[in-house]
């Protein structure tokens, strides 16, 4: 089997069989992969905590080894890449964490590397990790960011009291006729969070029903470019967080 070094961020695991998982990454190297993980779940040592490796939006690297007879390749040597030292231990953070990787799981599809989308992955989970302060909003923050990375990233000028056509995926005067768009509140928002780091996030100050109407706004926006969008079960746990 050939070898290859890579960086990945977990987004989804599936039990298979009694001691084995199939994981699914995103790599730096190889686009998002499966991968077949064995001999979890009993014995003692480095097999039982090989394990705790795979929990959404870790961020791994390992050596893989590709399979000719099957889709799915293997993991030899994985180790944290970068230890997360908050989001496994903040609600706030797991809560986000799940979705992000949850909406990247439905979302990204291709099996070629993507430098900068696998950057911008990364870095958001160690600024996530990171954050003391807008962590609230940090969600709105990546999807309205990752955007920019699946292809409909929104375009034109902003200016005040403008909506967001969503058809077009720009901004504009007037709303269109009998068409789909976010209003002028949300649009606002769209334009700040647009402009924004995470960094900047603790400045914008929101409240639940705000945050919830944008994000629905936000979900309708994928939802006419990704039908895939809906079927995001997490919403309902960060609803309740958020």
């Amino acid at each position: 089997m050939k070898q290859y070094k890579a960086r990945g961020v977990v987004l989804n695991t599936l039990k298979y069989g009694e001691s084995s998982i199939i994981a699914h990454i995103l790599t730096d190297v190889a686009g998002r992969r499966g991968y077949m993980v064995q001999g979890l779940g009993k014995g003692k040592g480095s097999s039982r905590g090989k394990g705790a490796l795979f929990q959404p939006m870790f961020l791994v690297e390992f050596v893989g080894l590709e399979s000719n007879k099957m889709d799915l390749d293997r993991l030899k040597e994985v180790t944290l890449a970068e230890p997360l030292q908050t989001i496994p231990f903040d609600v706030r953070k797991s809560t986000i964490a799940l979705f992000m990787s949850e909406v990247l799981y439905k979302l990204v599809r291709e099996v070629e590397p993507n430098s900068p989308l696998f950057e911008f992955v990364y870095d958001s989970v160690v600024a996530l990790d990171r954050m003391n302060e807008g962590v609230y909003n940090f969600h709105l923050w990546f999807m309205v960011a990752l955007s920019r990375h699946l292809g409909f990233y929104p375009s034109g000028e902003y200016a005040e009291g403008m909506i967001f056509d969503i058809e077009s995926g720009c901004f504009a005067a007037t709303p269109p006729l009998g068409g789909l768009y976010i209003n002028a509140d949300n649009t606002l928002l769209f334009h700040q969070l647009l402009e924004s780091s995470p960094a900047d996030l603790a400045q914008i100050a929101l409240s639940r029903v705000q945050r919830k109407d944008f994000l629905g706004a936000l979900l309708a926006y994928y939802g006419y470019h990704l039908d895939t969008i809906h079927t995001i079960s997490s919403l309902r746990i960060l609803s309740e967080v958020f």
